[in-house]
């Protein structure tokens, strides 16, 4: 019968009845051309038997039979065991005589065929009759009662149970076949009260575990609770159960069992997890994908032995049974391992993605904390300065050559609103394009938003790709960069502030756009993509070829400094986006972008509320750049 998840439980000796009021149907049709009085009451008898069975009323249901006890435990082990979806009953013949000399004087056989919907299955029908005996007066007729009656191959002391196995739920799967989920060893922590001598001790040790646990709600859960009743308190993976284990064997009253569960092994906020009561998809591409993962279970309605559980026979085998399907994602395990690694001690939240220029294929996606958010492609975050690259290239695109002088003030007024630099700095007004960019100059491209109409960055955005939806086989943001309206609105846009919004996967996506000279819309779930978004427009040779050259003194002489030692010549741009947090008070989220000049890889890294880019998000790109494969 299969591992049966549990289902075949039978209720033994036991009443259950579970209406199934809207989800039940019955088609009660009466045959034949009326027939004689006996007939019609005989079948009326039945109807109304069979009625009160399919609507979920099984006393009623038994109380029209000779034997109500024995019919009602029966019926309602079948209801609890089948979990019928839908239940129907009809009619398919005239009462006749029964055949056999025990038949008790004047009973009438009613034919009817049973009609189940079953989970895994579907409609299940099969034949069966009712015998009906006349009362006294002829005007009541009993169902006398038989095991045969509720299916002819069921005899004492069985019940019909729907026995079903989960099929063998497909993988997720990096670019290299090896998986990104399967099953992992967790353990299950609680507190058994009868245990429990110095409840203090315990809950203190449950908050040392750092898992942001309510211990006010967990007290009042374990004193309302029976003694001998274990109270859950958290699952925990392995790693982490082995980290605080030792503080917690101390104690009394606290237990843990090992169990599996399939389980994310890396980039856990994109792969997502499942529901642990019913085994489905919950979120990120598990969820996404849950049909094709989880395949078609098997399901089977057997004869079961109401005593021991066991099956006695097969009645009815679902056809077309079948595991789930993998889904195959671009992923470079090393890479993303990389990117796990460099932000596993920050202690804040991050992200970084990593993206194959000349495919668009999605190398890393790796975010902290590694059970949180998916911000590395759902974040809708102001890019700061590395939007820069996006401004110069419309600049480029619009006559404006590298050596061209723009200044660098240390203040700009727009309308009454004063922008300024990271630390007030000024660089004079000789100050290039080139300068500008490399040492992230907000001033020199506020100073000249009169070379900007209001739709500029819009088109320019749209050469990267940014304003399309992406279909990328995951959920994603796939940037805003507006037509703005006011002259303040557009000096915010040209740092990267105001309504300039993107996540970590868009801004790796620009670099890559530079590094290959081309957008090709980045891809997670290639099988899943029917279309990509196409870039509205293209950018020049000359502004792809200067962008480059700006890129890499970036970080050989500018803000991207924190690069210099890495190998494979890379090319960066820094962003530090200023954000109003949920205090009201003013920080700012740290960015760095880029690509090696010796590598098919482009990259970025944002640390939320991190400080700034060059000096906090830089360094944790050379880290992540150091630990490549």
């Amino acid at each position: 019968m299969g591992r049966n998840r549990g289902r075949l439980g039978l209720l033994i000796g036991g009443i259950a009845v579970i209406a199934v009021a809207a989800l039940v149907a019955v088609l009660l049709l009466r045959g034949g051309d009326g027939g004689d009085d006996q007939a019609d009451r005989a079948r009326e008898g039945a109807e109304a038997f069979l009625s009160d069975w399919a609507g979920g009323d099984l006393a009623a249901a038994a109380g029209r039979t000779d034997d109500a006890e024995a019919a009602e435990s029966l019926l309602g082990s079948v209801q609890e065991n089948m979990r019928p979806e839908a239940l129907a009953f009809e009619i398919s013949g005239d009462p006749a005589e029964p055949e056999g000399a025990d038949a008790p004087e004047g009973a009438l056989n009613v034919p009817f065929t049973a009609t189940f919907t079953l989970e895994g299955i579907g409609e299940w029908s099969y034949e069966s009759a009712a015998l009906l005996v006349p009362a006294g007066d002829g005007e009541e007729w009993t169902v006398r009662w038989e095991s045969a009656l509720v299916h002819p191959r069921l005899e004492d002391g069985q019940t019909l149970v729907l026995s079903t196995e989960d099929a063998e739920r497909g993988a997720i799967l990096a670019a290299d076949g090896s998986e990104l989920a399967g099953p992992s060893t967790v353990w299950d922590i609680s507190i058994w009260p009868a245990l429990l001598e110095d409840p203090d001790a315990a809950y203190d040790a449950i908050e040392a575990m750092g898992q942001d646990i309510d211990i006010s709600a967990l007290r009042d859960r374990v004193e309302s609770s029976a003694p001998d009743q274990a109270v859950q308190v958290i699952t925990l993976r392995d790693e982490e159960f082995q980290r605080v284990r030792p503080g917690l064997t101390q104690v009394s009253g606290i237990q843990f069992n090992e169990s599996s569960r399939t389980l994310a092994h890396a980039a856990r906020p994109l792969v997502g997890g499942l529901d642990p009561e019913t085994g489905a998809g919950a979120s990120g591409l598990q969820q996404r994908y849950d049909d094709q993962l989880s395949g078609t279970p098997a399901a089977a309605v057997v004869i079961a032995d109401r005593e021991s559980g066991e099956a006695v026979e097969t009645l009815h085998e679902q056809e077309d049974a079948a595991p789930g399907e993998p889904v195959e994602t671009t992923l470079d395990l090393g890479v993303q391992q990389a990117a796990e690694e460099a932000l596993e001690e920050l202690g804040r939240n991050a992200s970084i993605v990593a993206v194959q220029p000349s495919t668009g294929a999605i190398l890393a996606a790796a975010d902290y904390p590694a059970d949180g958010f998916n911000r590395s492609f759902q974040g809708q975050l102001p890019p700061g300065s590395t939007f820069k690259v996006i401004t110069a290239a419309a600049l480029l695109e619009g006559g404006t050559a590298m050596g061209d002088a723009l200044g660098c003030p240390q203040f700009v007024s727009v309308d009454g609103q004063t922008f300024e630099n990271q630390d007030q700095f000024e660089l004079g007004p000789d100050t290039t394009l080139h300068d500008a960019f490399t040492n992230s100059c907000n001033t020199a491209f506020i100073d000249n938003r009169d070379r900007f109409e209001n739709d500029t960055l819009n088109r320019t955005a749209a050469a990267f790709g940014i304003g399309g939806v992406w279909e990328v086989g995951a959920s994603t943001y796939d940037g805003s960069v507006p037509v703005t309206e006011s002259p303040n609105a557009l000096a915010a846009s040209l740092i990267g502030q105001g309504e300039v919004l993107a996540s970590p996967l868009v801004m790796a996506s620009v670099a890559a756009t530079v590094a290959d000279g081309t957008f090709r819309q980045p891809v997670l779930v290639p099988d899943a993509v029917e279309e990509r978004h196409e870039a509205a427009s293209s950018l020049g040779e000359g502004t792809i070829s200067a962008l480059r050259t700006m890129m890499r003194d970036t970080v050989t002489e500018g803000s991207a400094s924190a690069l210099r030692g890495v190998p494979g010549a890379p090319h960066g741009k820094t962003g530090t986006a200023e954000f109003t947090d949920e205090n009201g008070d003013l920080s700012t989220h740290a960015w760095i972008i880029g690509f090696l000049g010796d590598r098919d890889l482009a990259f970025a890294v944002m640390l939320e509320a991190g400080g700034s880019g060059g000096a906090d998000a830089g360094p944790v790109a050379a880290d992540f750049l150091n630990r490549l494969p």
